[in-house]
């Protein structure tokens, strides 16, 4: 029988068991109880994170809202002229929008959302604050750091921001109509953004221009004196690489800033250097010169009767100042005979002729070009082409060409009778040049257009070392189907050196008003020639054209060594 210590050590135990047992049982329950609370939590995130998170993916009545179309913004690649300067770029930026349905007191909302924008309003903002059935309302695009901050301290839950990217031309209204425009979604509205908005949107690649920034500024700063000088309603200018096609400065004016809002159908959003069509004046009758050469029907000595006004199924063809007298082909040219003119082209004939405009790329539109705004020429058709056609035609009226047709034309005959379409993208796949006249007809007109600067309506266009060659333009503006006499356009076309010539300009002036210093003449010779001139002397150097001041100081000093 045990003892009574015995027993109390049994009883201890025991009770040590039980206690053990107990403790175990509640560490088993505080388990499960804790396992099914973390199971719980489990179950809450994943309920909350994916599938409440797919539902809110998909209603467009939570705050996380699926974004807007307009927020799918595309990046665009720089634009950059010949030299690597940037022309256009895009920057990071943010737009602010608002969830209606999350804005608890749109009153006050708009209230402080004006006092930040006021440009935006009152009424305005609070339209998009309580659009209703929507959970997506952009309040303002592309807001600068300042203005995220200020948004920011508001402490708004319901309006929030989108990361986004603005399209900026840091050189302003310089290469506007080249370059074009975008629109807040960065979709391209004008101009090479519209033209190459694959190519840009696709590629982070620049996308090179054969443009020249300093020879782009310097025709468009000698284009706008002109405008003032003369107060002409408008200009347009262009250089091009007669060796290729290649266009080194475009400039219409008046132009604008893409950097701001331009209203539709403003003057300023017109590119005349590609989209505007207008009767050249005499101007063609290099063209009409060139084909009467080539032709071989009509040699350079071969003279024709200018002494008098002739008539022509109708049209009366007169001289501005008419020398009274017979001409030859190059006093045709110099004197800028009209008569002379109609009566060169009757040798060649009017079928002739038309075949001859065609190929120099006066007929249609050029589609390969690659800014979206083409104008398409007024080329009459074979069978309204009539004797009196033909004859106005050859002095520049009765046919109407953009200016990027006229040089392009006027390139050709300049570099010995090749024809390149033109082109503002480097290494833009272009079709094949032709041929367009003999090197010989390519030589035979640059030596008579010398002598119209030497000694011709171009004189004031006569850069000393440089050797211009070139040809005036007058026309008379078609208003209501009727010429008005004092509303003319005004040309020069040149190109330099004579003899190699590696550049090409076309000067244009709308509506140019007399001045004291041109006796009240209005005619190109007063002012779009003495612009070209400007305009060379100041670009030559820039392109690297060698003058030739020490041959002509030579050719002096032999003239004089053996003058009799």
């Amino acid at each position: 029988m045990p003892s009574a210590a015995e027993n109390n050590i049994f009883f201890e135990e025991g009770a040590n068991m039980r206690a053990m047992l107990m403790c175990r049982q509640r560490m088993f329950v505080a388990i499960v109880a804790f396992a099914l609370v973390f199971m719980a939590l489990i179950f809450r995130v994943f309920d909350i994170c994916l599938v409440n998170g797919l539902q809110i993916l998909g209603d467009t009545s939570a705050v996380e809202s699926k974004p807007h179309p307009a927020a799918a913004l595309i990046s665009r690649a720089d634009i950059v002229d010949c030299n690597g300067a940037v022309l256009a770029t895009s920057l990071p930026t943010v737009n602010l929008y608002a969830n209606p349905k999350h804005v608890k007191n749109p009153q006050n909302v708009a209230q402080e959302l004006s006092a930040l924008f006021p440009e935006i309003g009152y009424e305005e903002l609070l339209a998009k604050l309580t659009r209703p059935k929507t959970s997506f309302s952009m309040i303002k695009y592309n807001l600068s750091p300042a203005q995220q901050v200020a948004v920011n301290n508001l402490g708004i839950p319901a309006l929030e921001f989108q990361k986004s990217e603005k399209r900026v031309y840091p050189l302003n209204n310089l290469f506007s109509h080249v370059l074009g425009y975008t629109n807040i979604d960065n979709l391209g509205l004008a101009g090479l953004e519209k033209s190459m908005h694959k190519r840009l949107s696709e590629s982070s690649k620049p996308l090179a221009l054969t443009l020249d920034l300093g020879v782009q500024d310097t025709v468009r700063e000698e284009l706008l004196s002109a405008m003032k000088t003369f107060q002409a309603v408008g200009a347009a200018a262009l250089v091009m690489n007669v060796q290729n096609g290649e266009l080194i400065a475009m400039v219409s004016l008046p132009d604008f800033n893409p950097n701001l809002n331009i209203p539709v159908g403003d003057r300023s959003l017109f590119n005349f250097t590609t989209q505007g069509v207008y009767e050249a004046g005499s101007v063609f009758k290099t063209f009409n010169t060139a084909l009467g050469l080539e032709s071989g029907k009509v040699k350079v000595n071969d003279k024709f009767d200018a002494t008098k006004p002739i008539k022509i199924q109708g049209l009366t063809v007169s001289d501005f100042k008419g020398e009274n007298r017979w001409l030859s082909v190059g006093e045709i040219l110099i004197y800028s005979s009209n008569i002379g003119s109609a009566q060169l082209v009757s040798r060649v004939g009017r079928e002739a002729q038309r075949k001859f405009l065609q190929n120099m790329g006066f007929a249609e539109p050029l589609q390969d070009f690659e800014i979206a705004e083409k104008g398409r020429p007024l080329f009459l058709s074979e069978k309204r082409w009539r004797d009196d056609t033909m004859a106005s035609v050859s002095y520049g009226y009765g046919i109407s060409v953009t200016p990027l047709h006229l040089i392009s034309a006027f390139s050709a005959l300049m570099n010995g009778g090749i024809y390149y379409y033109p082109s503002v993208i480097k290494d833009f796949k272009k079709p094949a040049p032709r041929r367009v006249i003999s090197e010989k007809t390519s030589e035979q007109l640059r030596k008579l257009l010398r002598e119209v600067v030497v000694q011709g309506s171009a004189k004031k266009a006569d850069v000393k070392g440089y050797d211009v060659v070139g040809k005036t333009g007058t026309a008379n503006k078609l208003v209501n189907g009727k010429y008005v006499e004092k509303k003319v356009m005004t040309s020069f076309i040149a190109a330099f050196p004579q003899e190699h010539p590696q550049y090409a300009l076309l000067v244009i002036l709308d509506e140019p008003k007399g001045t004291k210093e041109t006796w009240g003449y209005v005619t190109s010779g007063w002012n779009a020639a003495p612009t070209g001139g400007k305009i060379i002397k100041e670009i030559a150097p820039q392109l690297n054209v060698p003058s030739d001041f020490d041959i002509n100081a030579q050719k002096l000093n032999l003239k004089t060594a053996y003058k009799p």
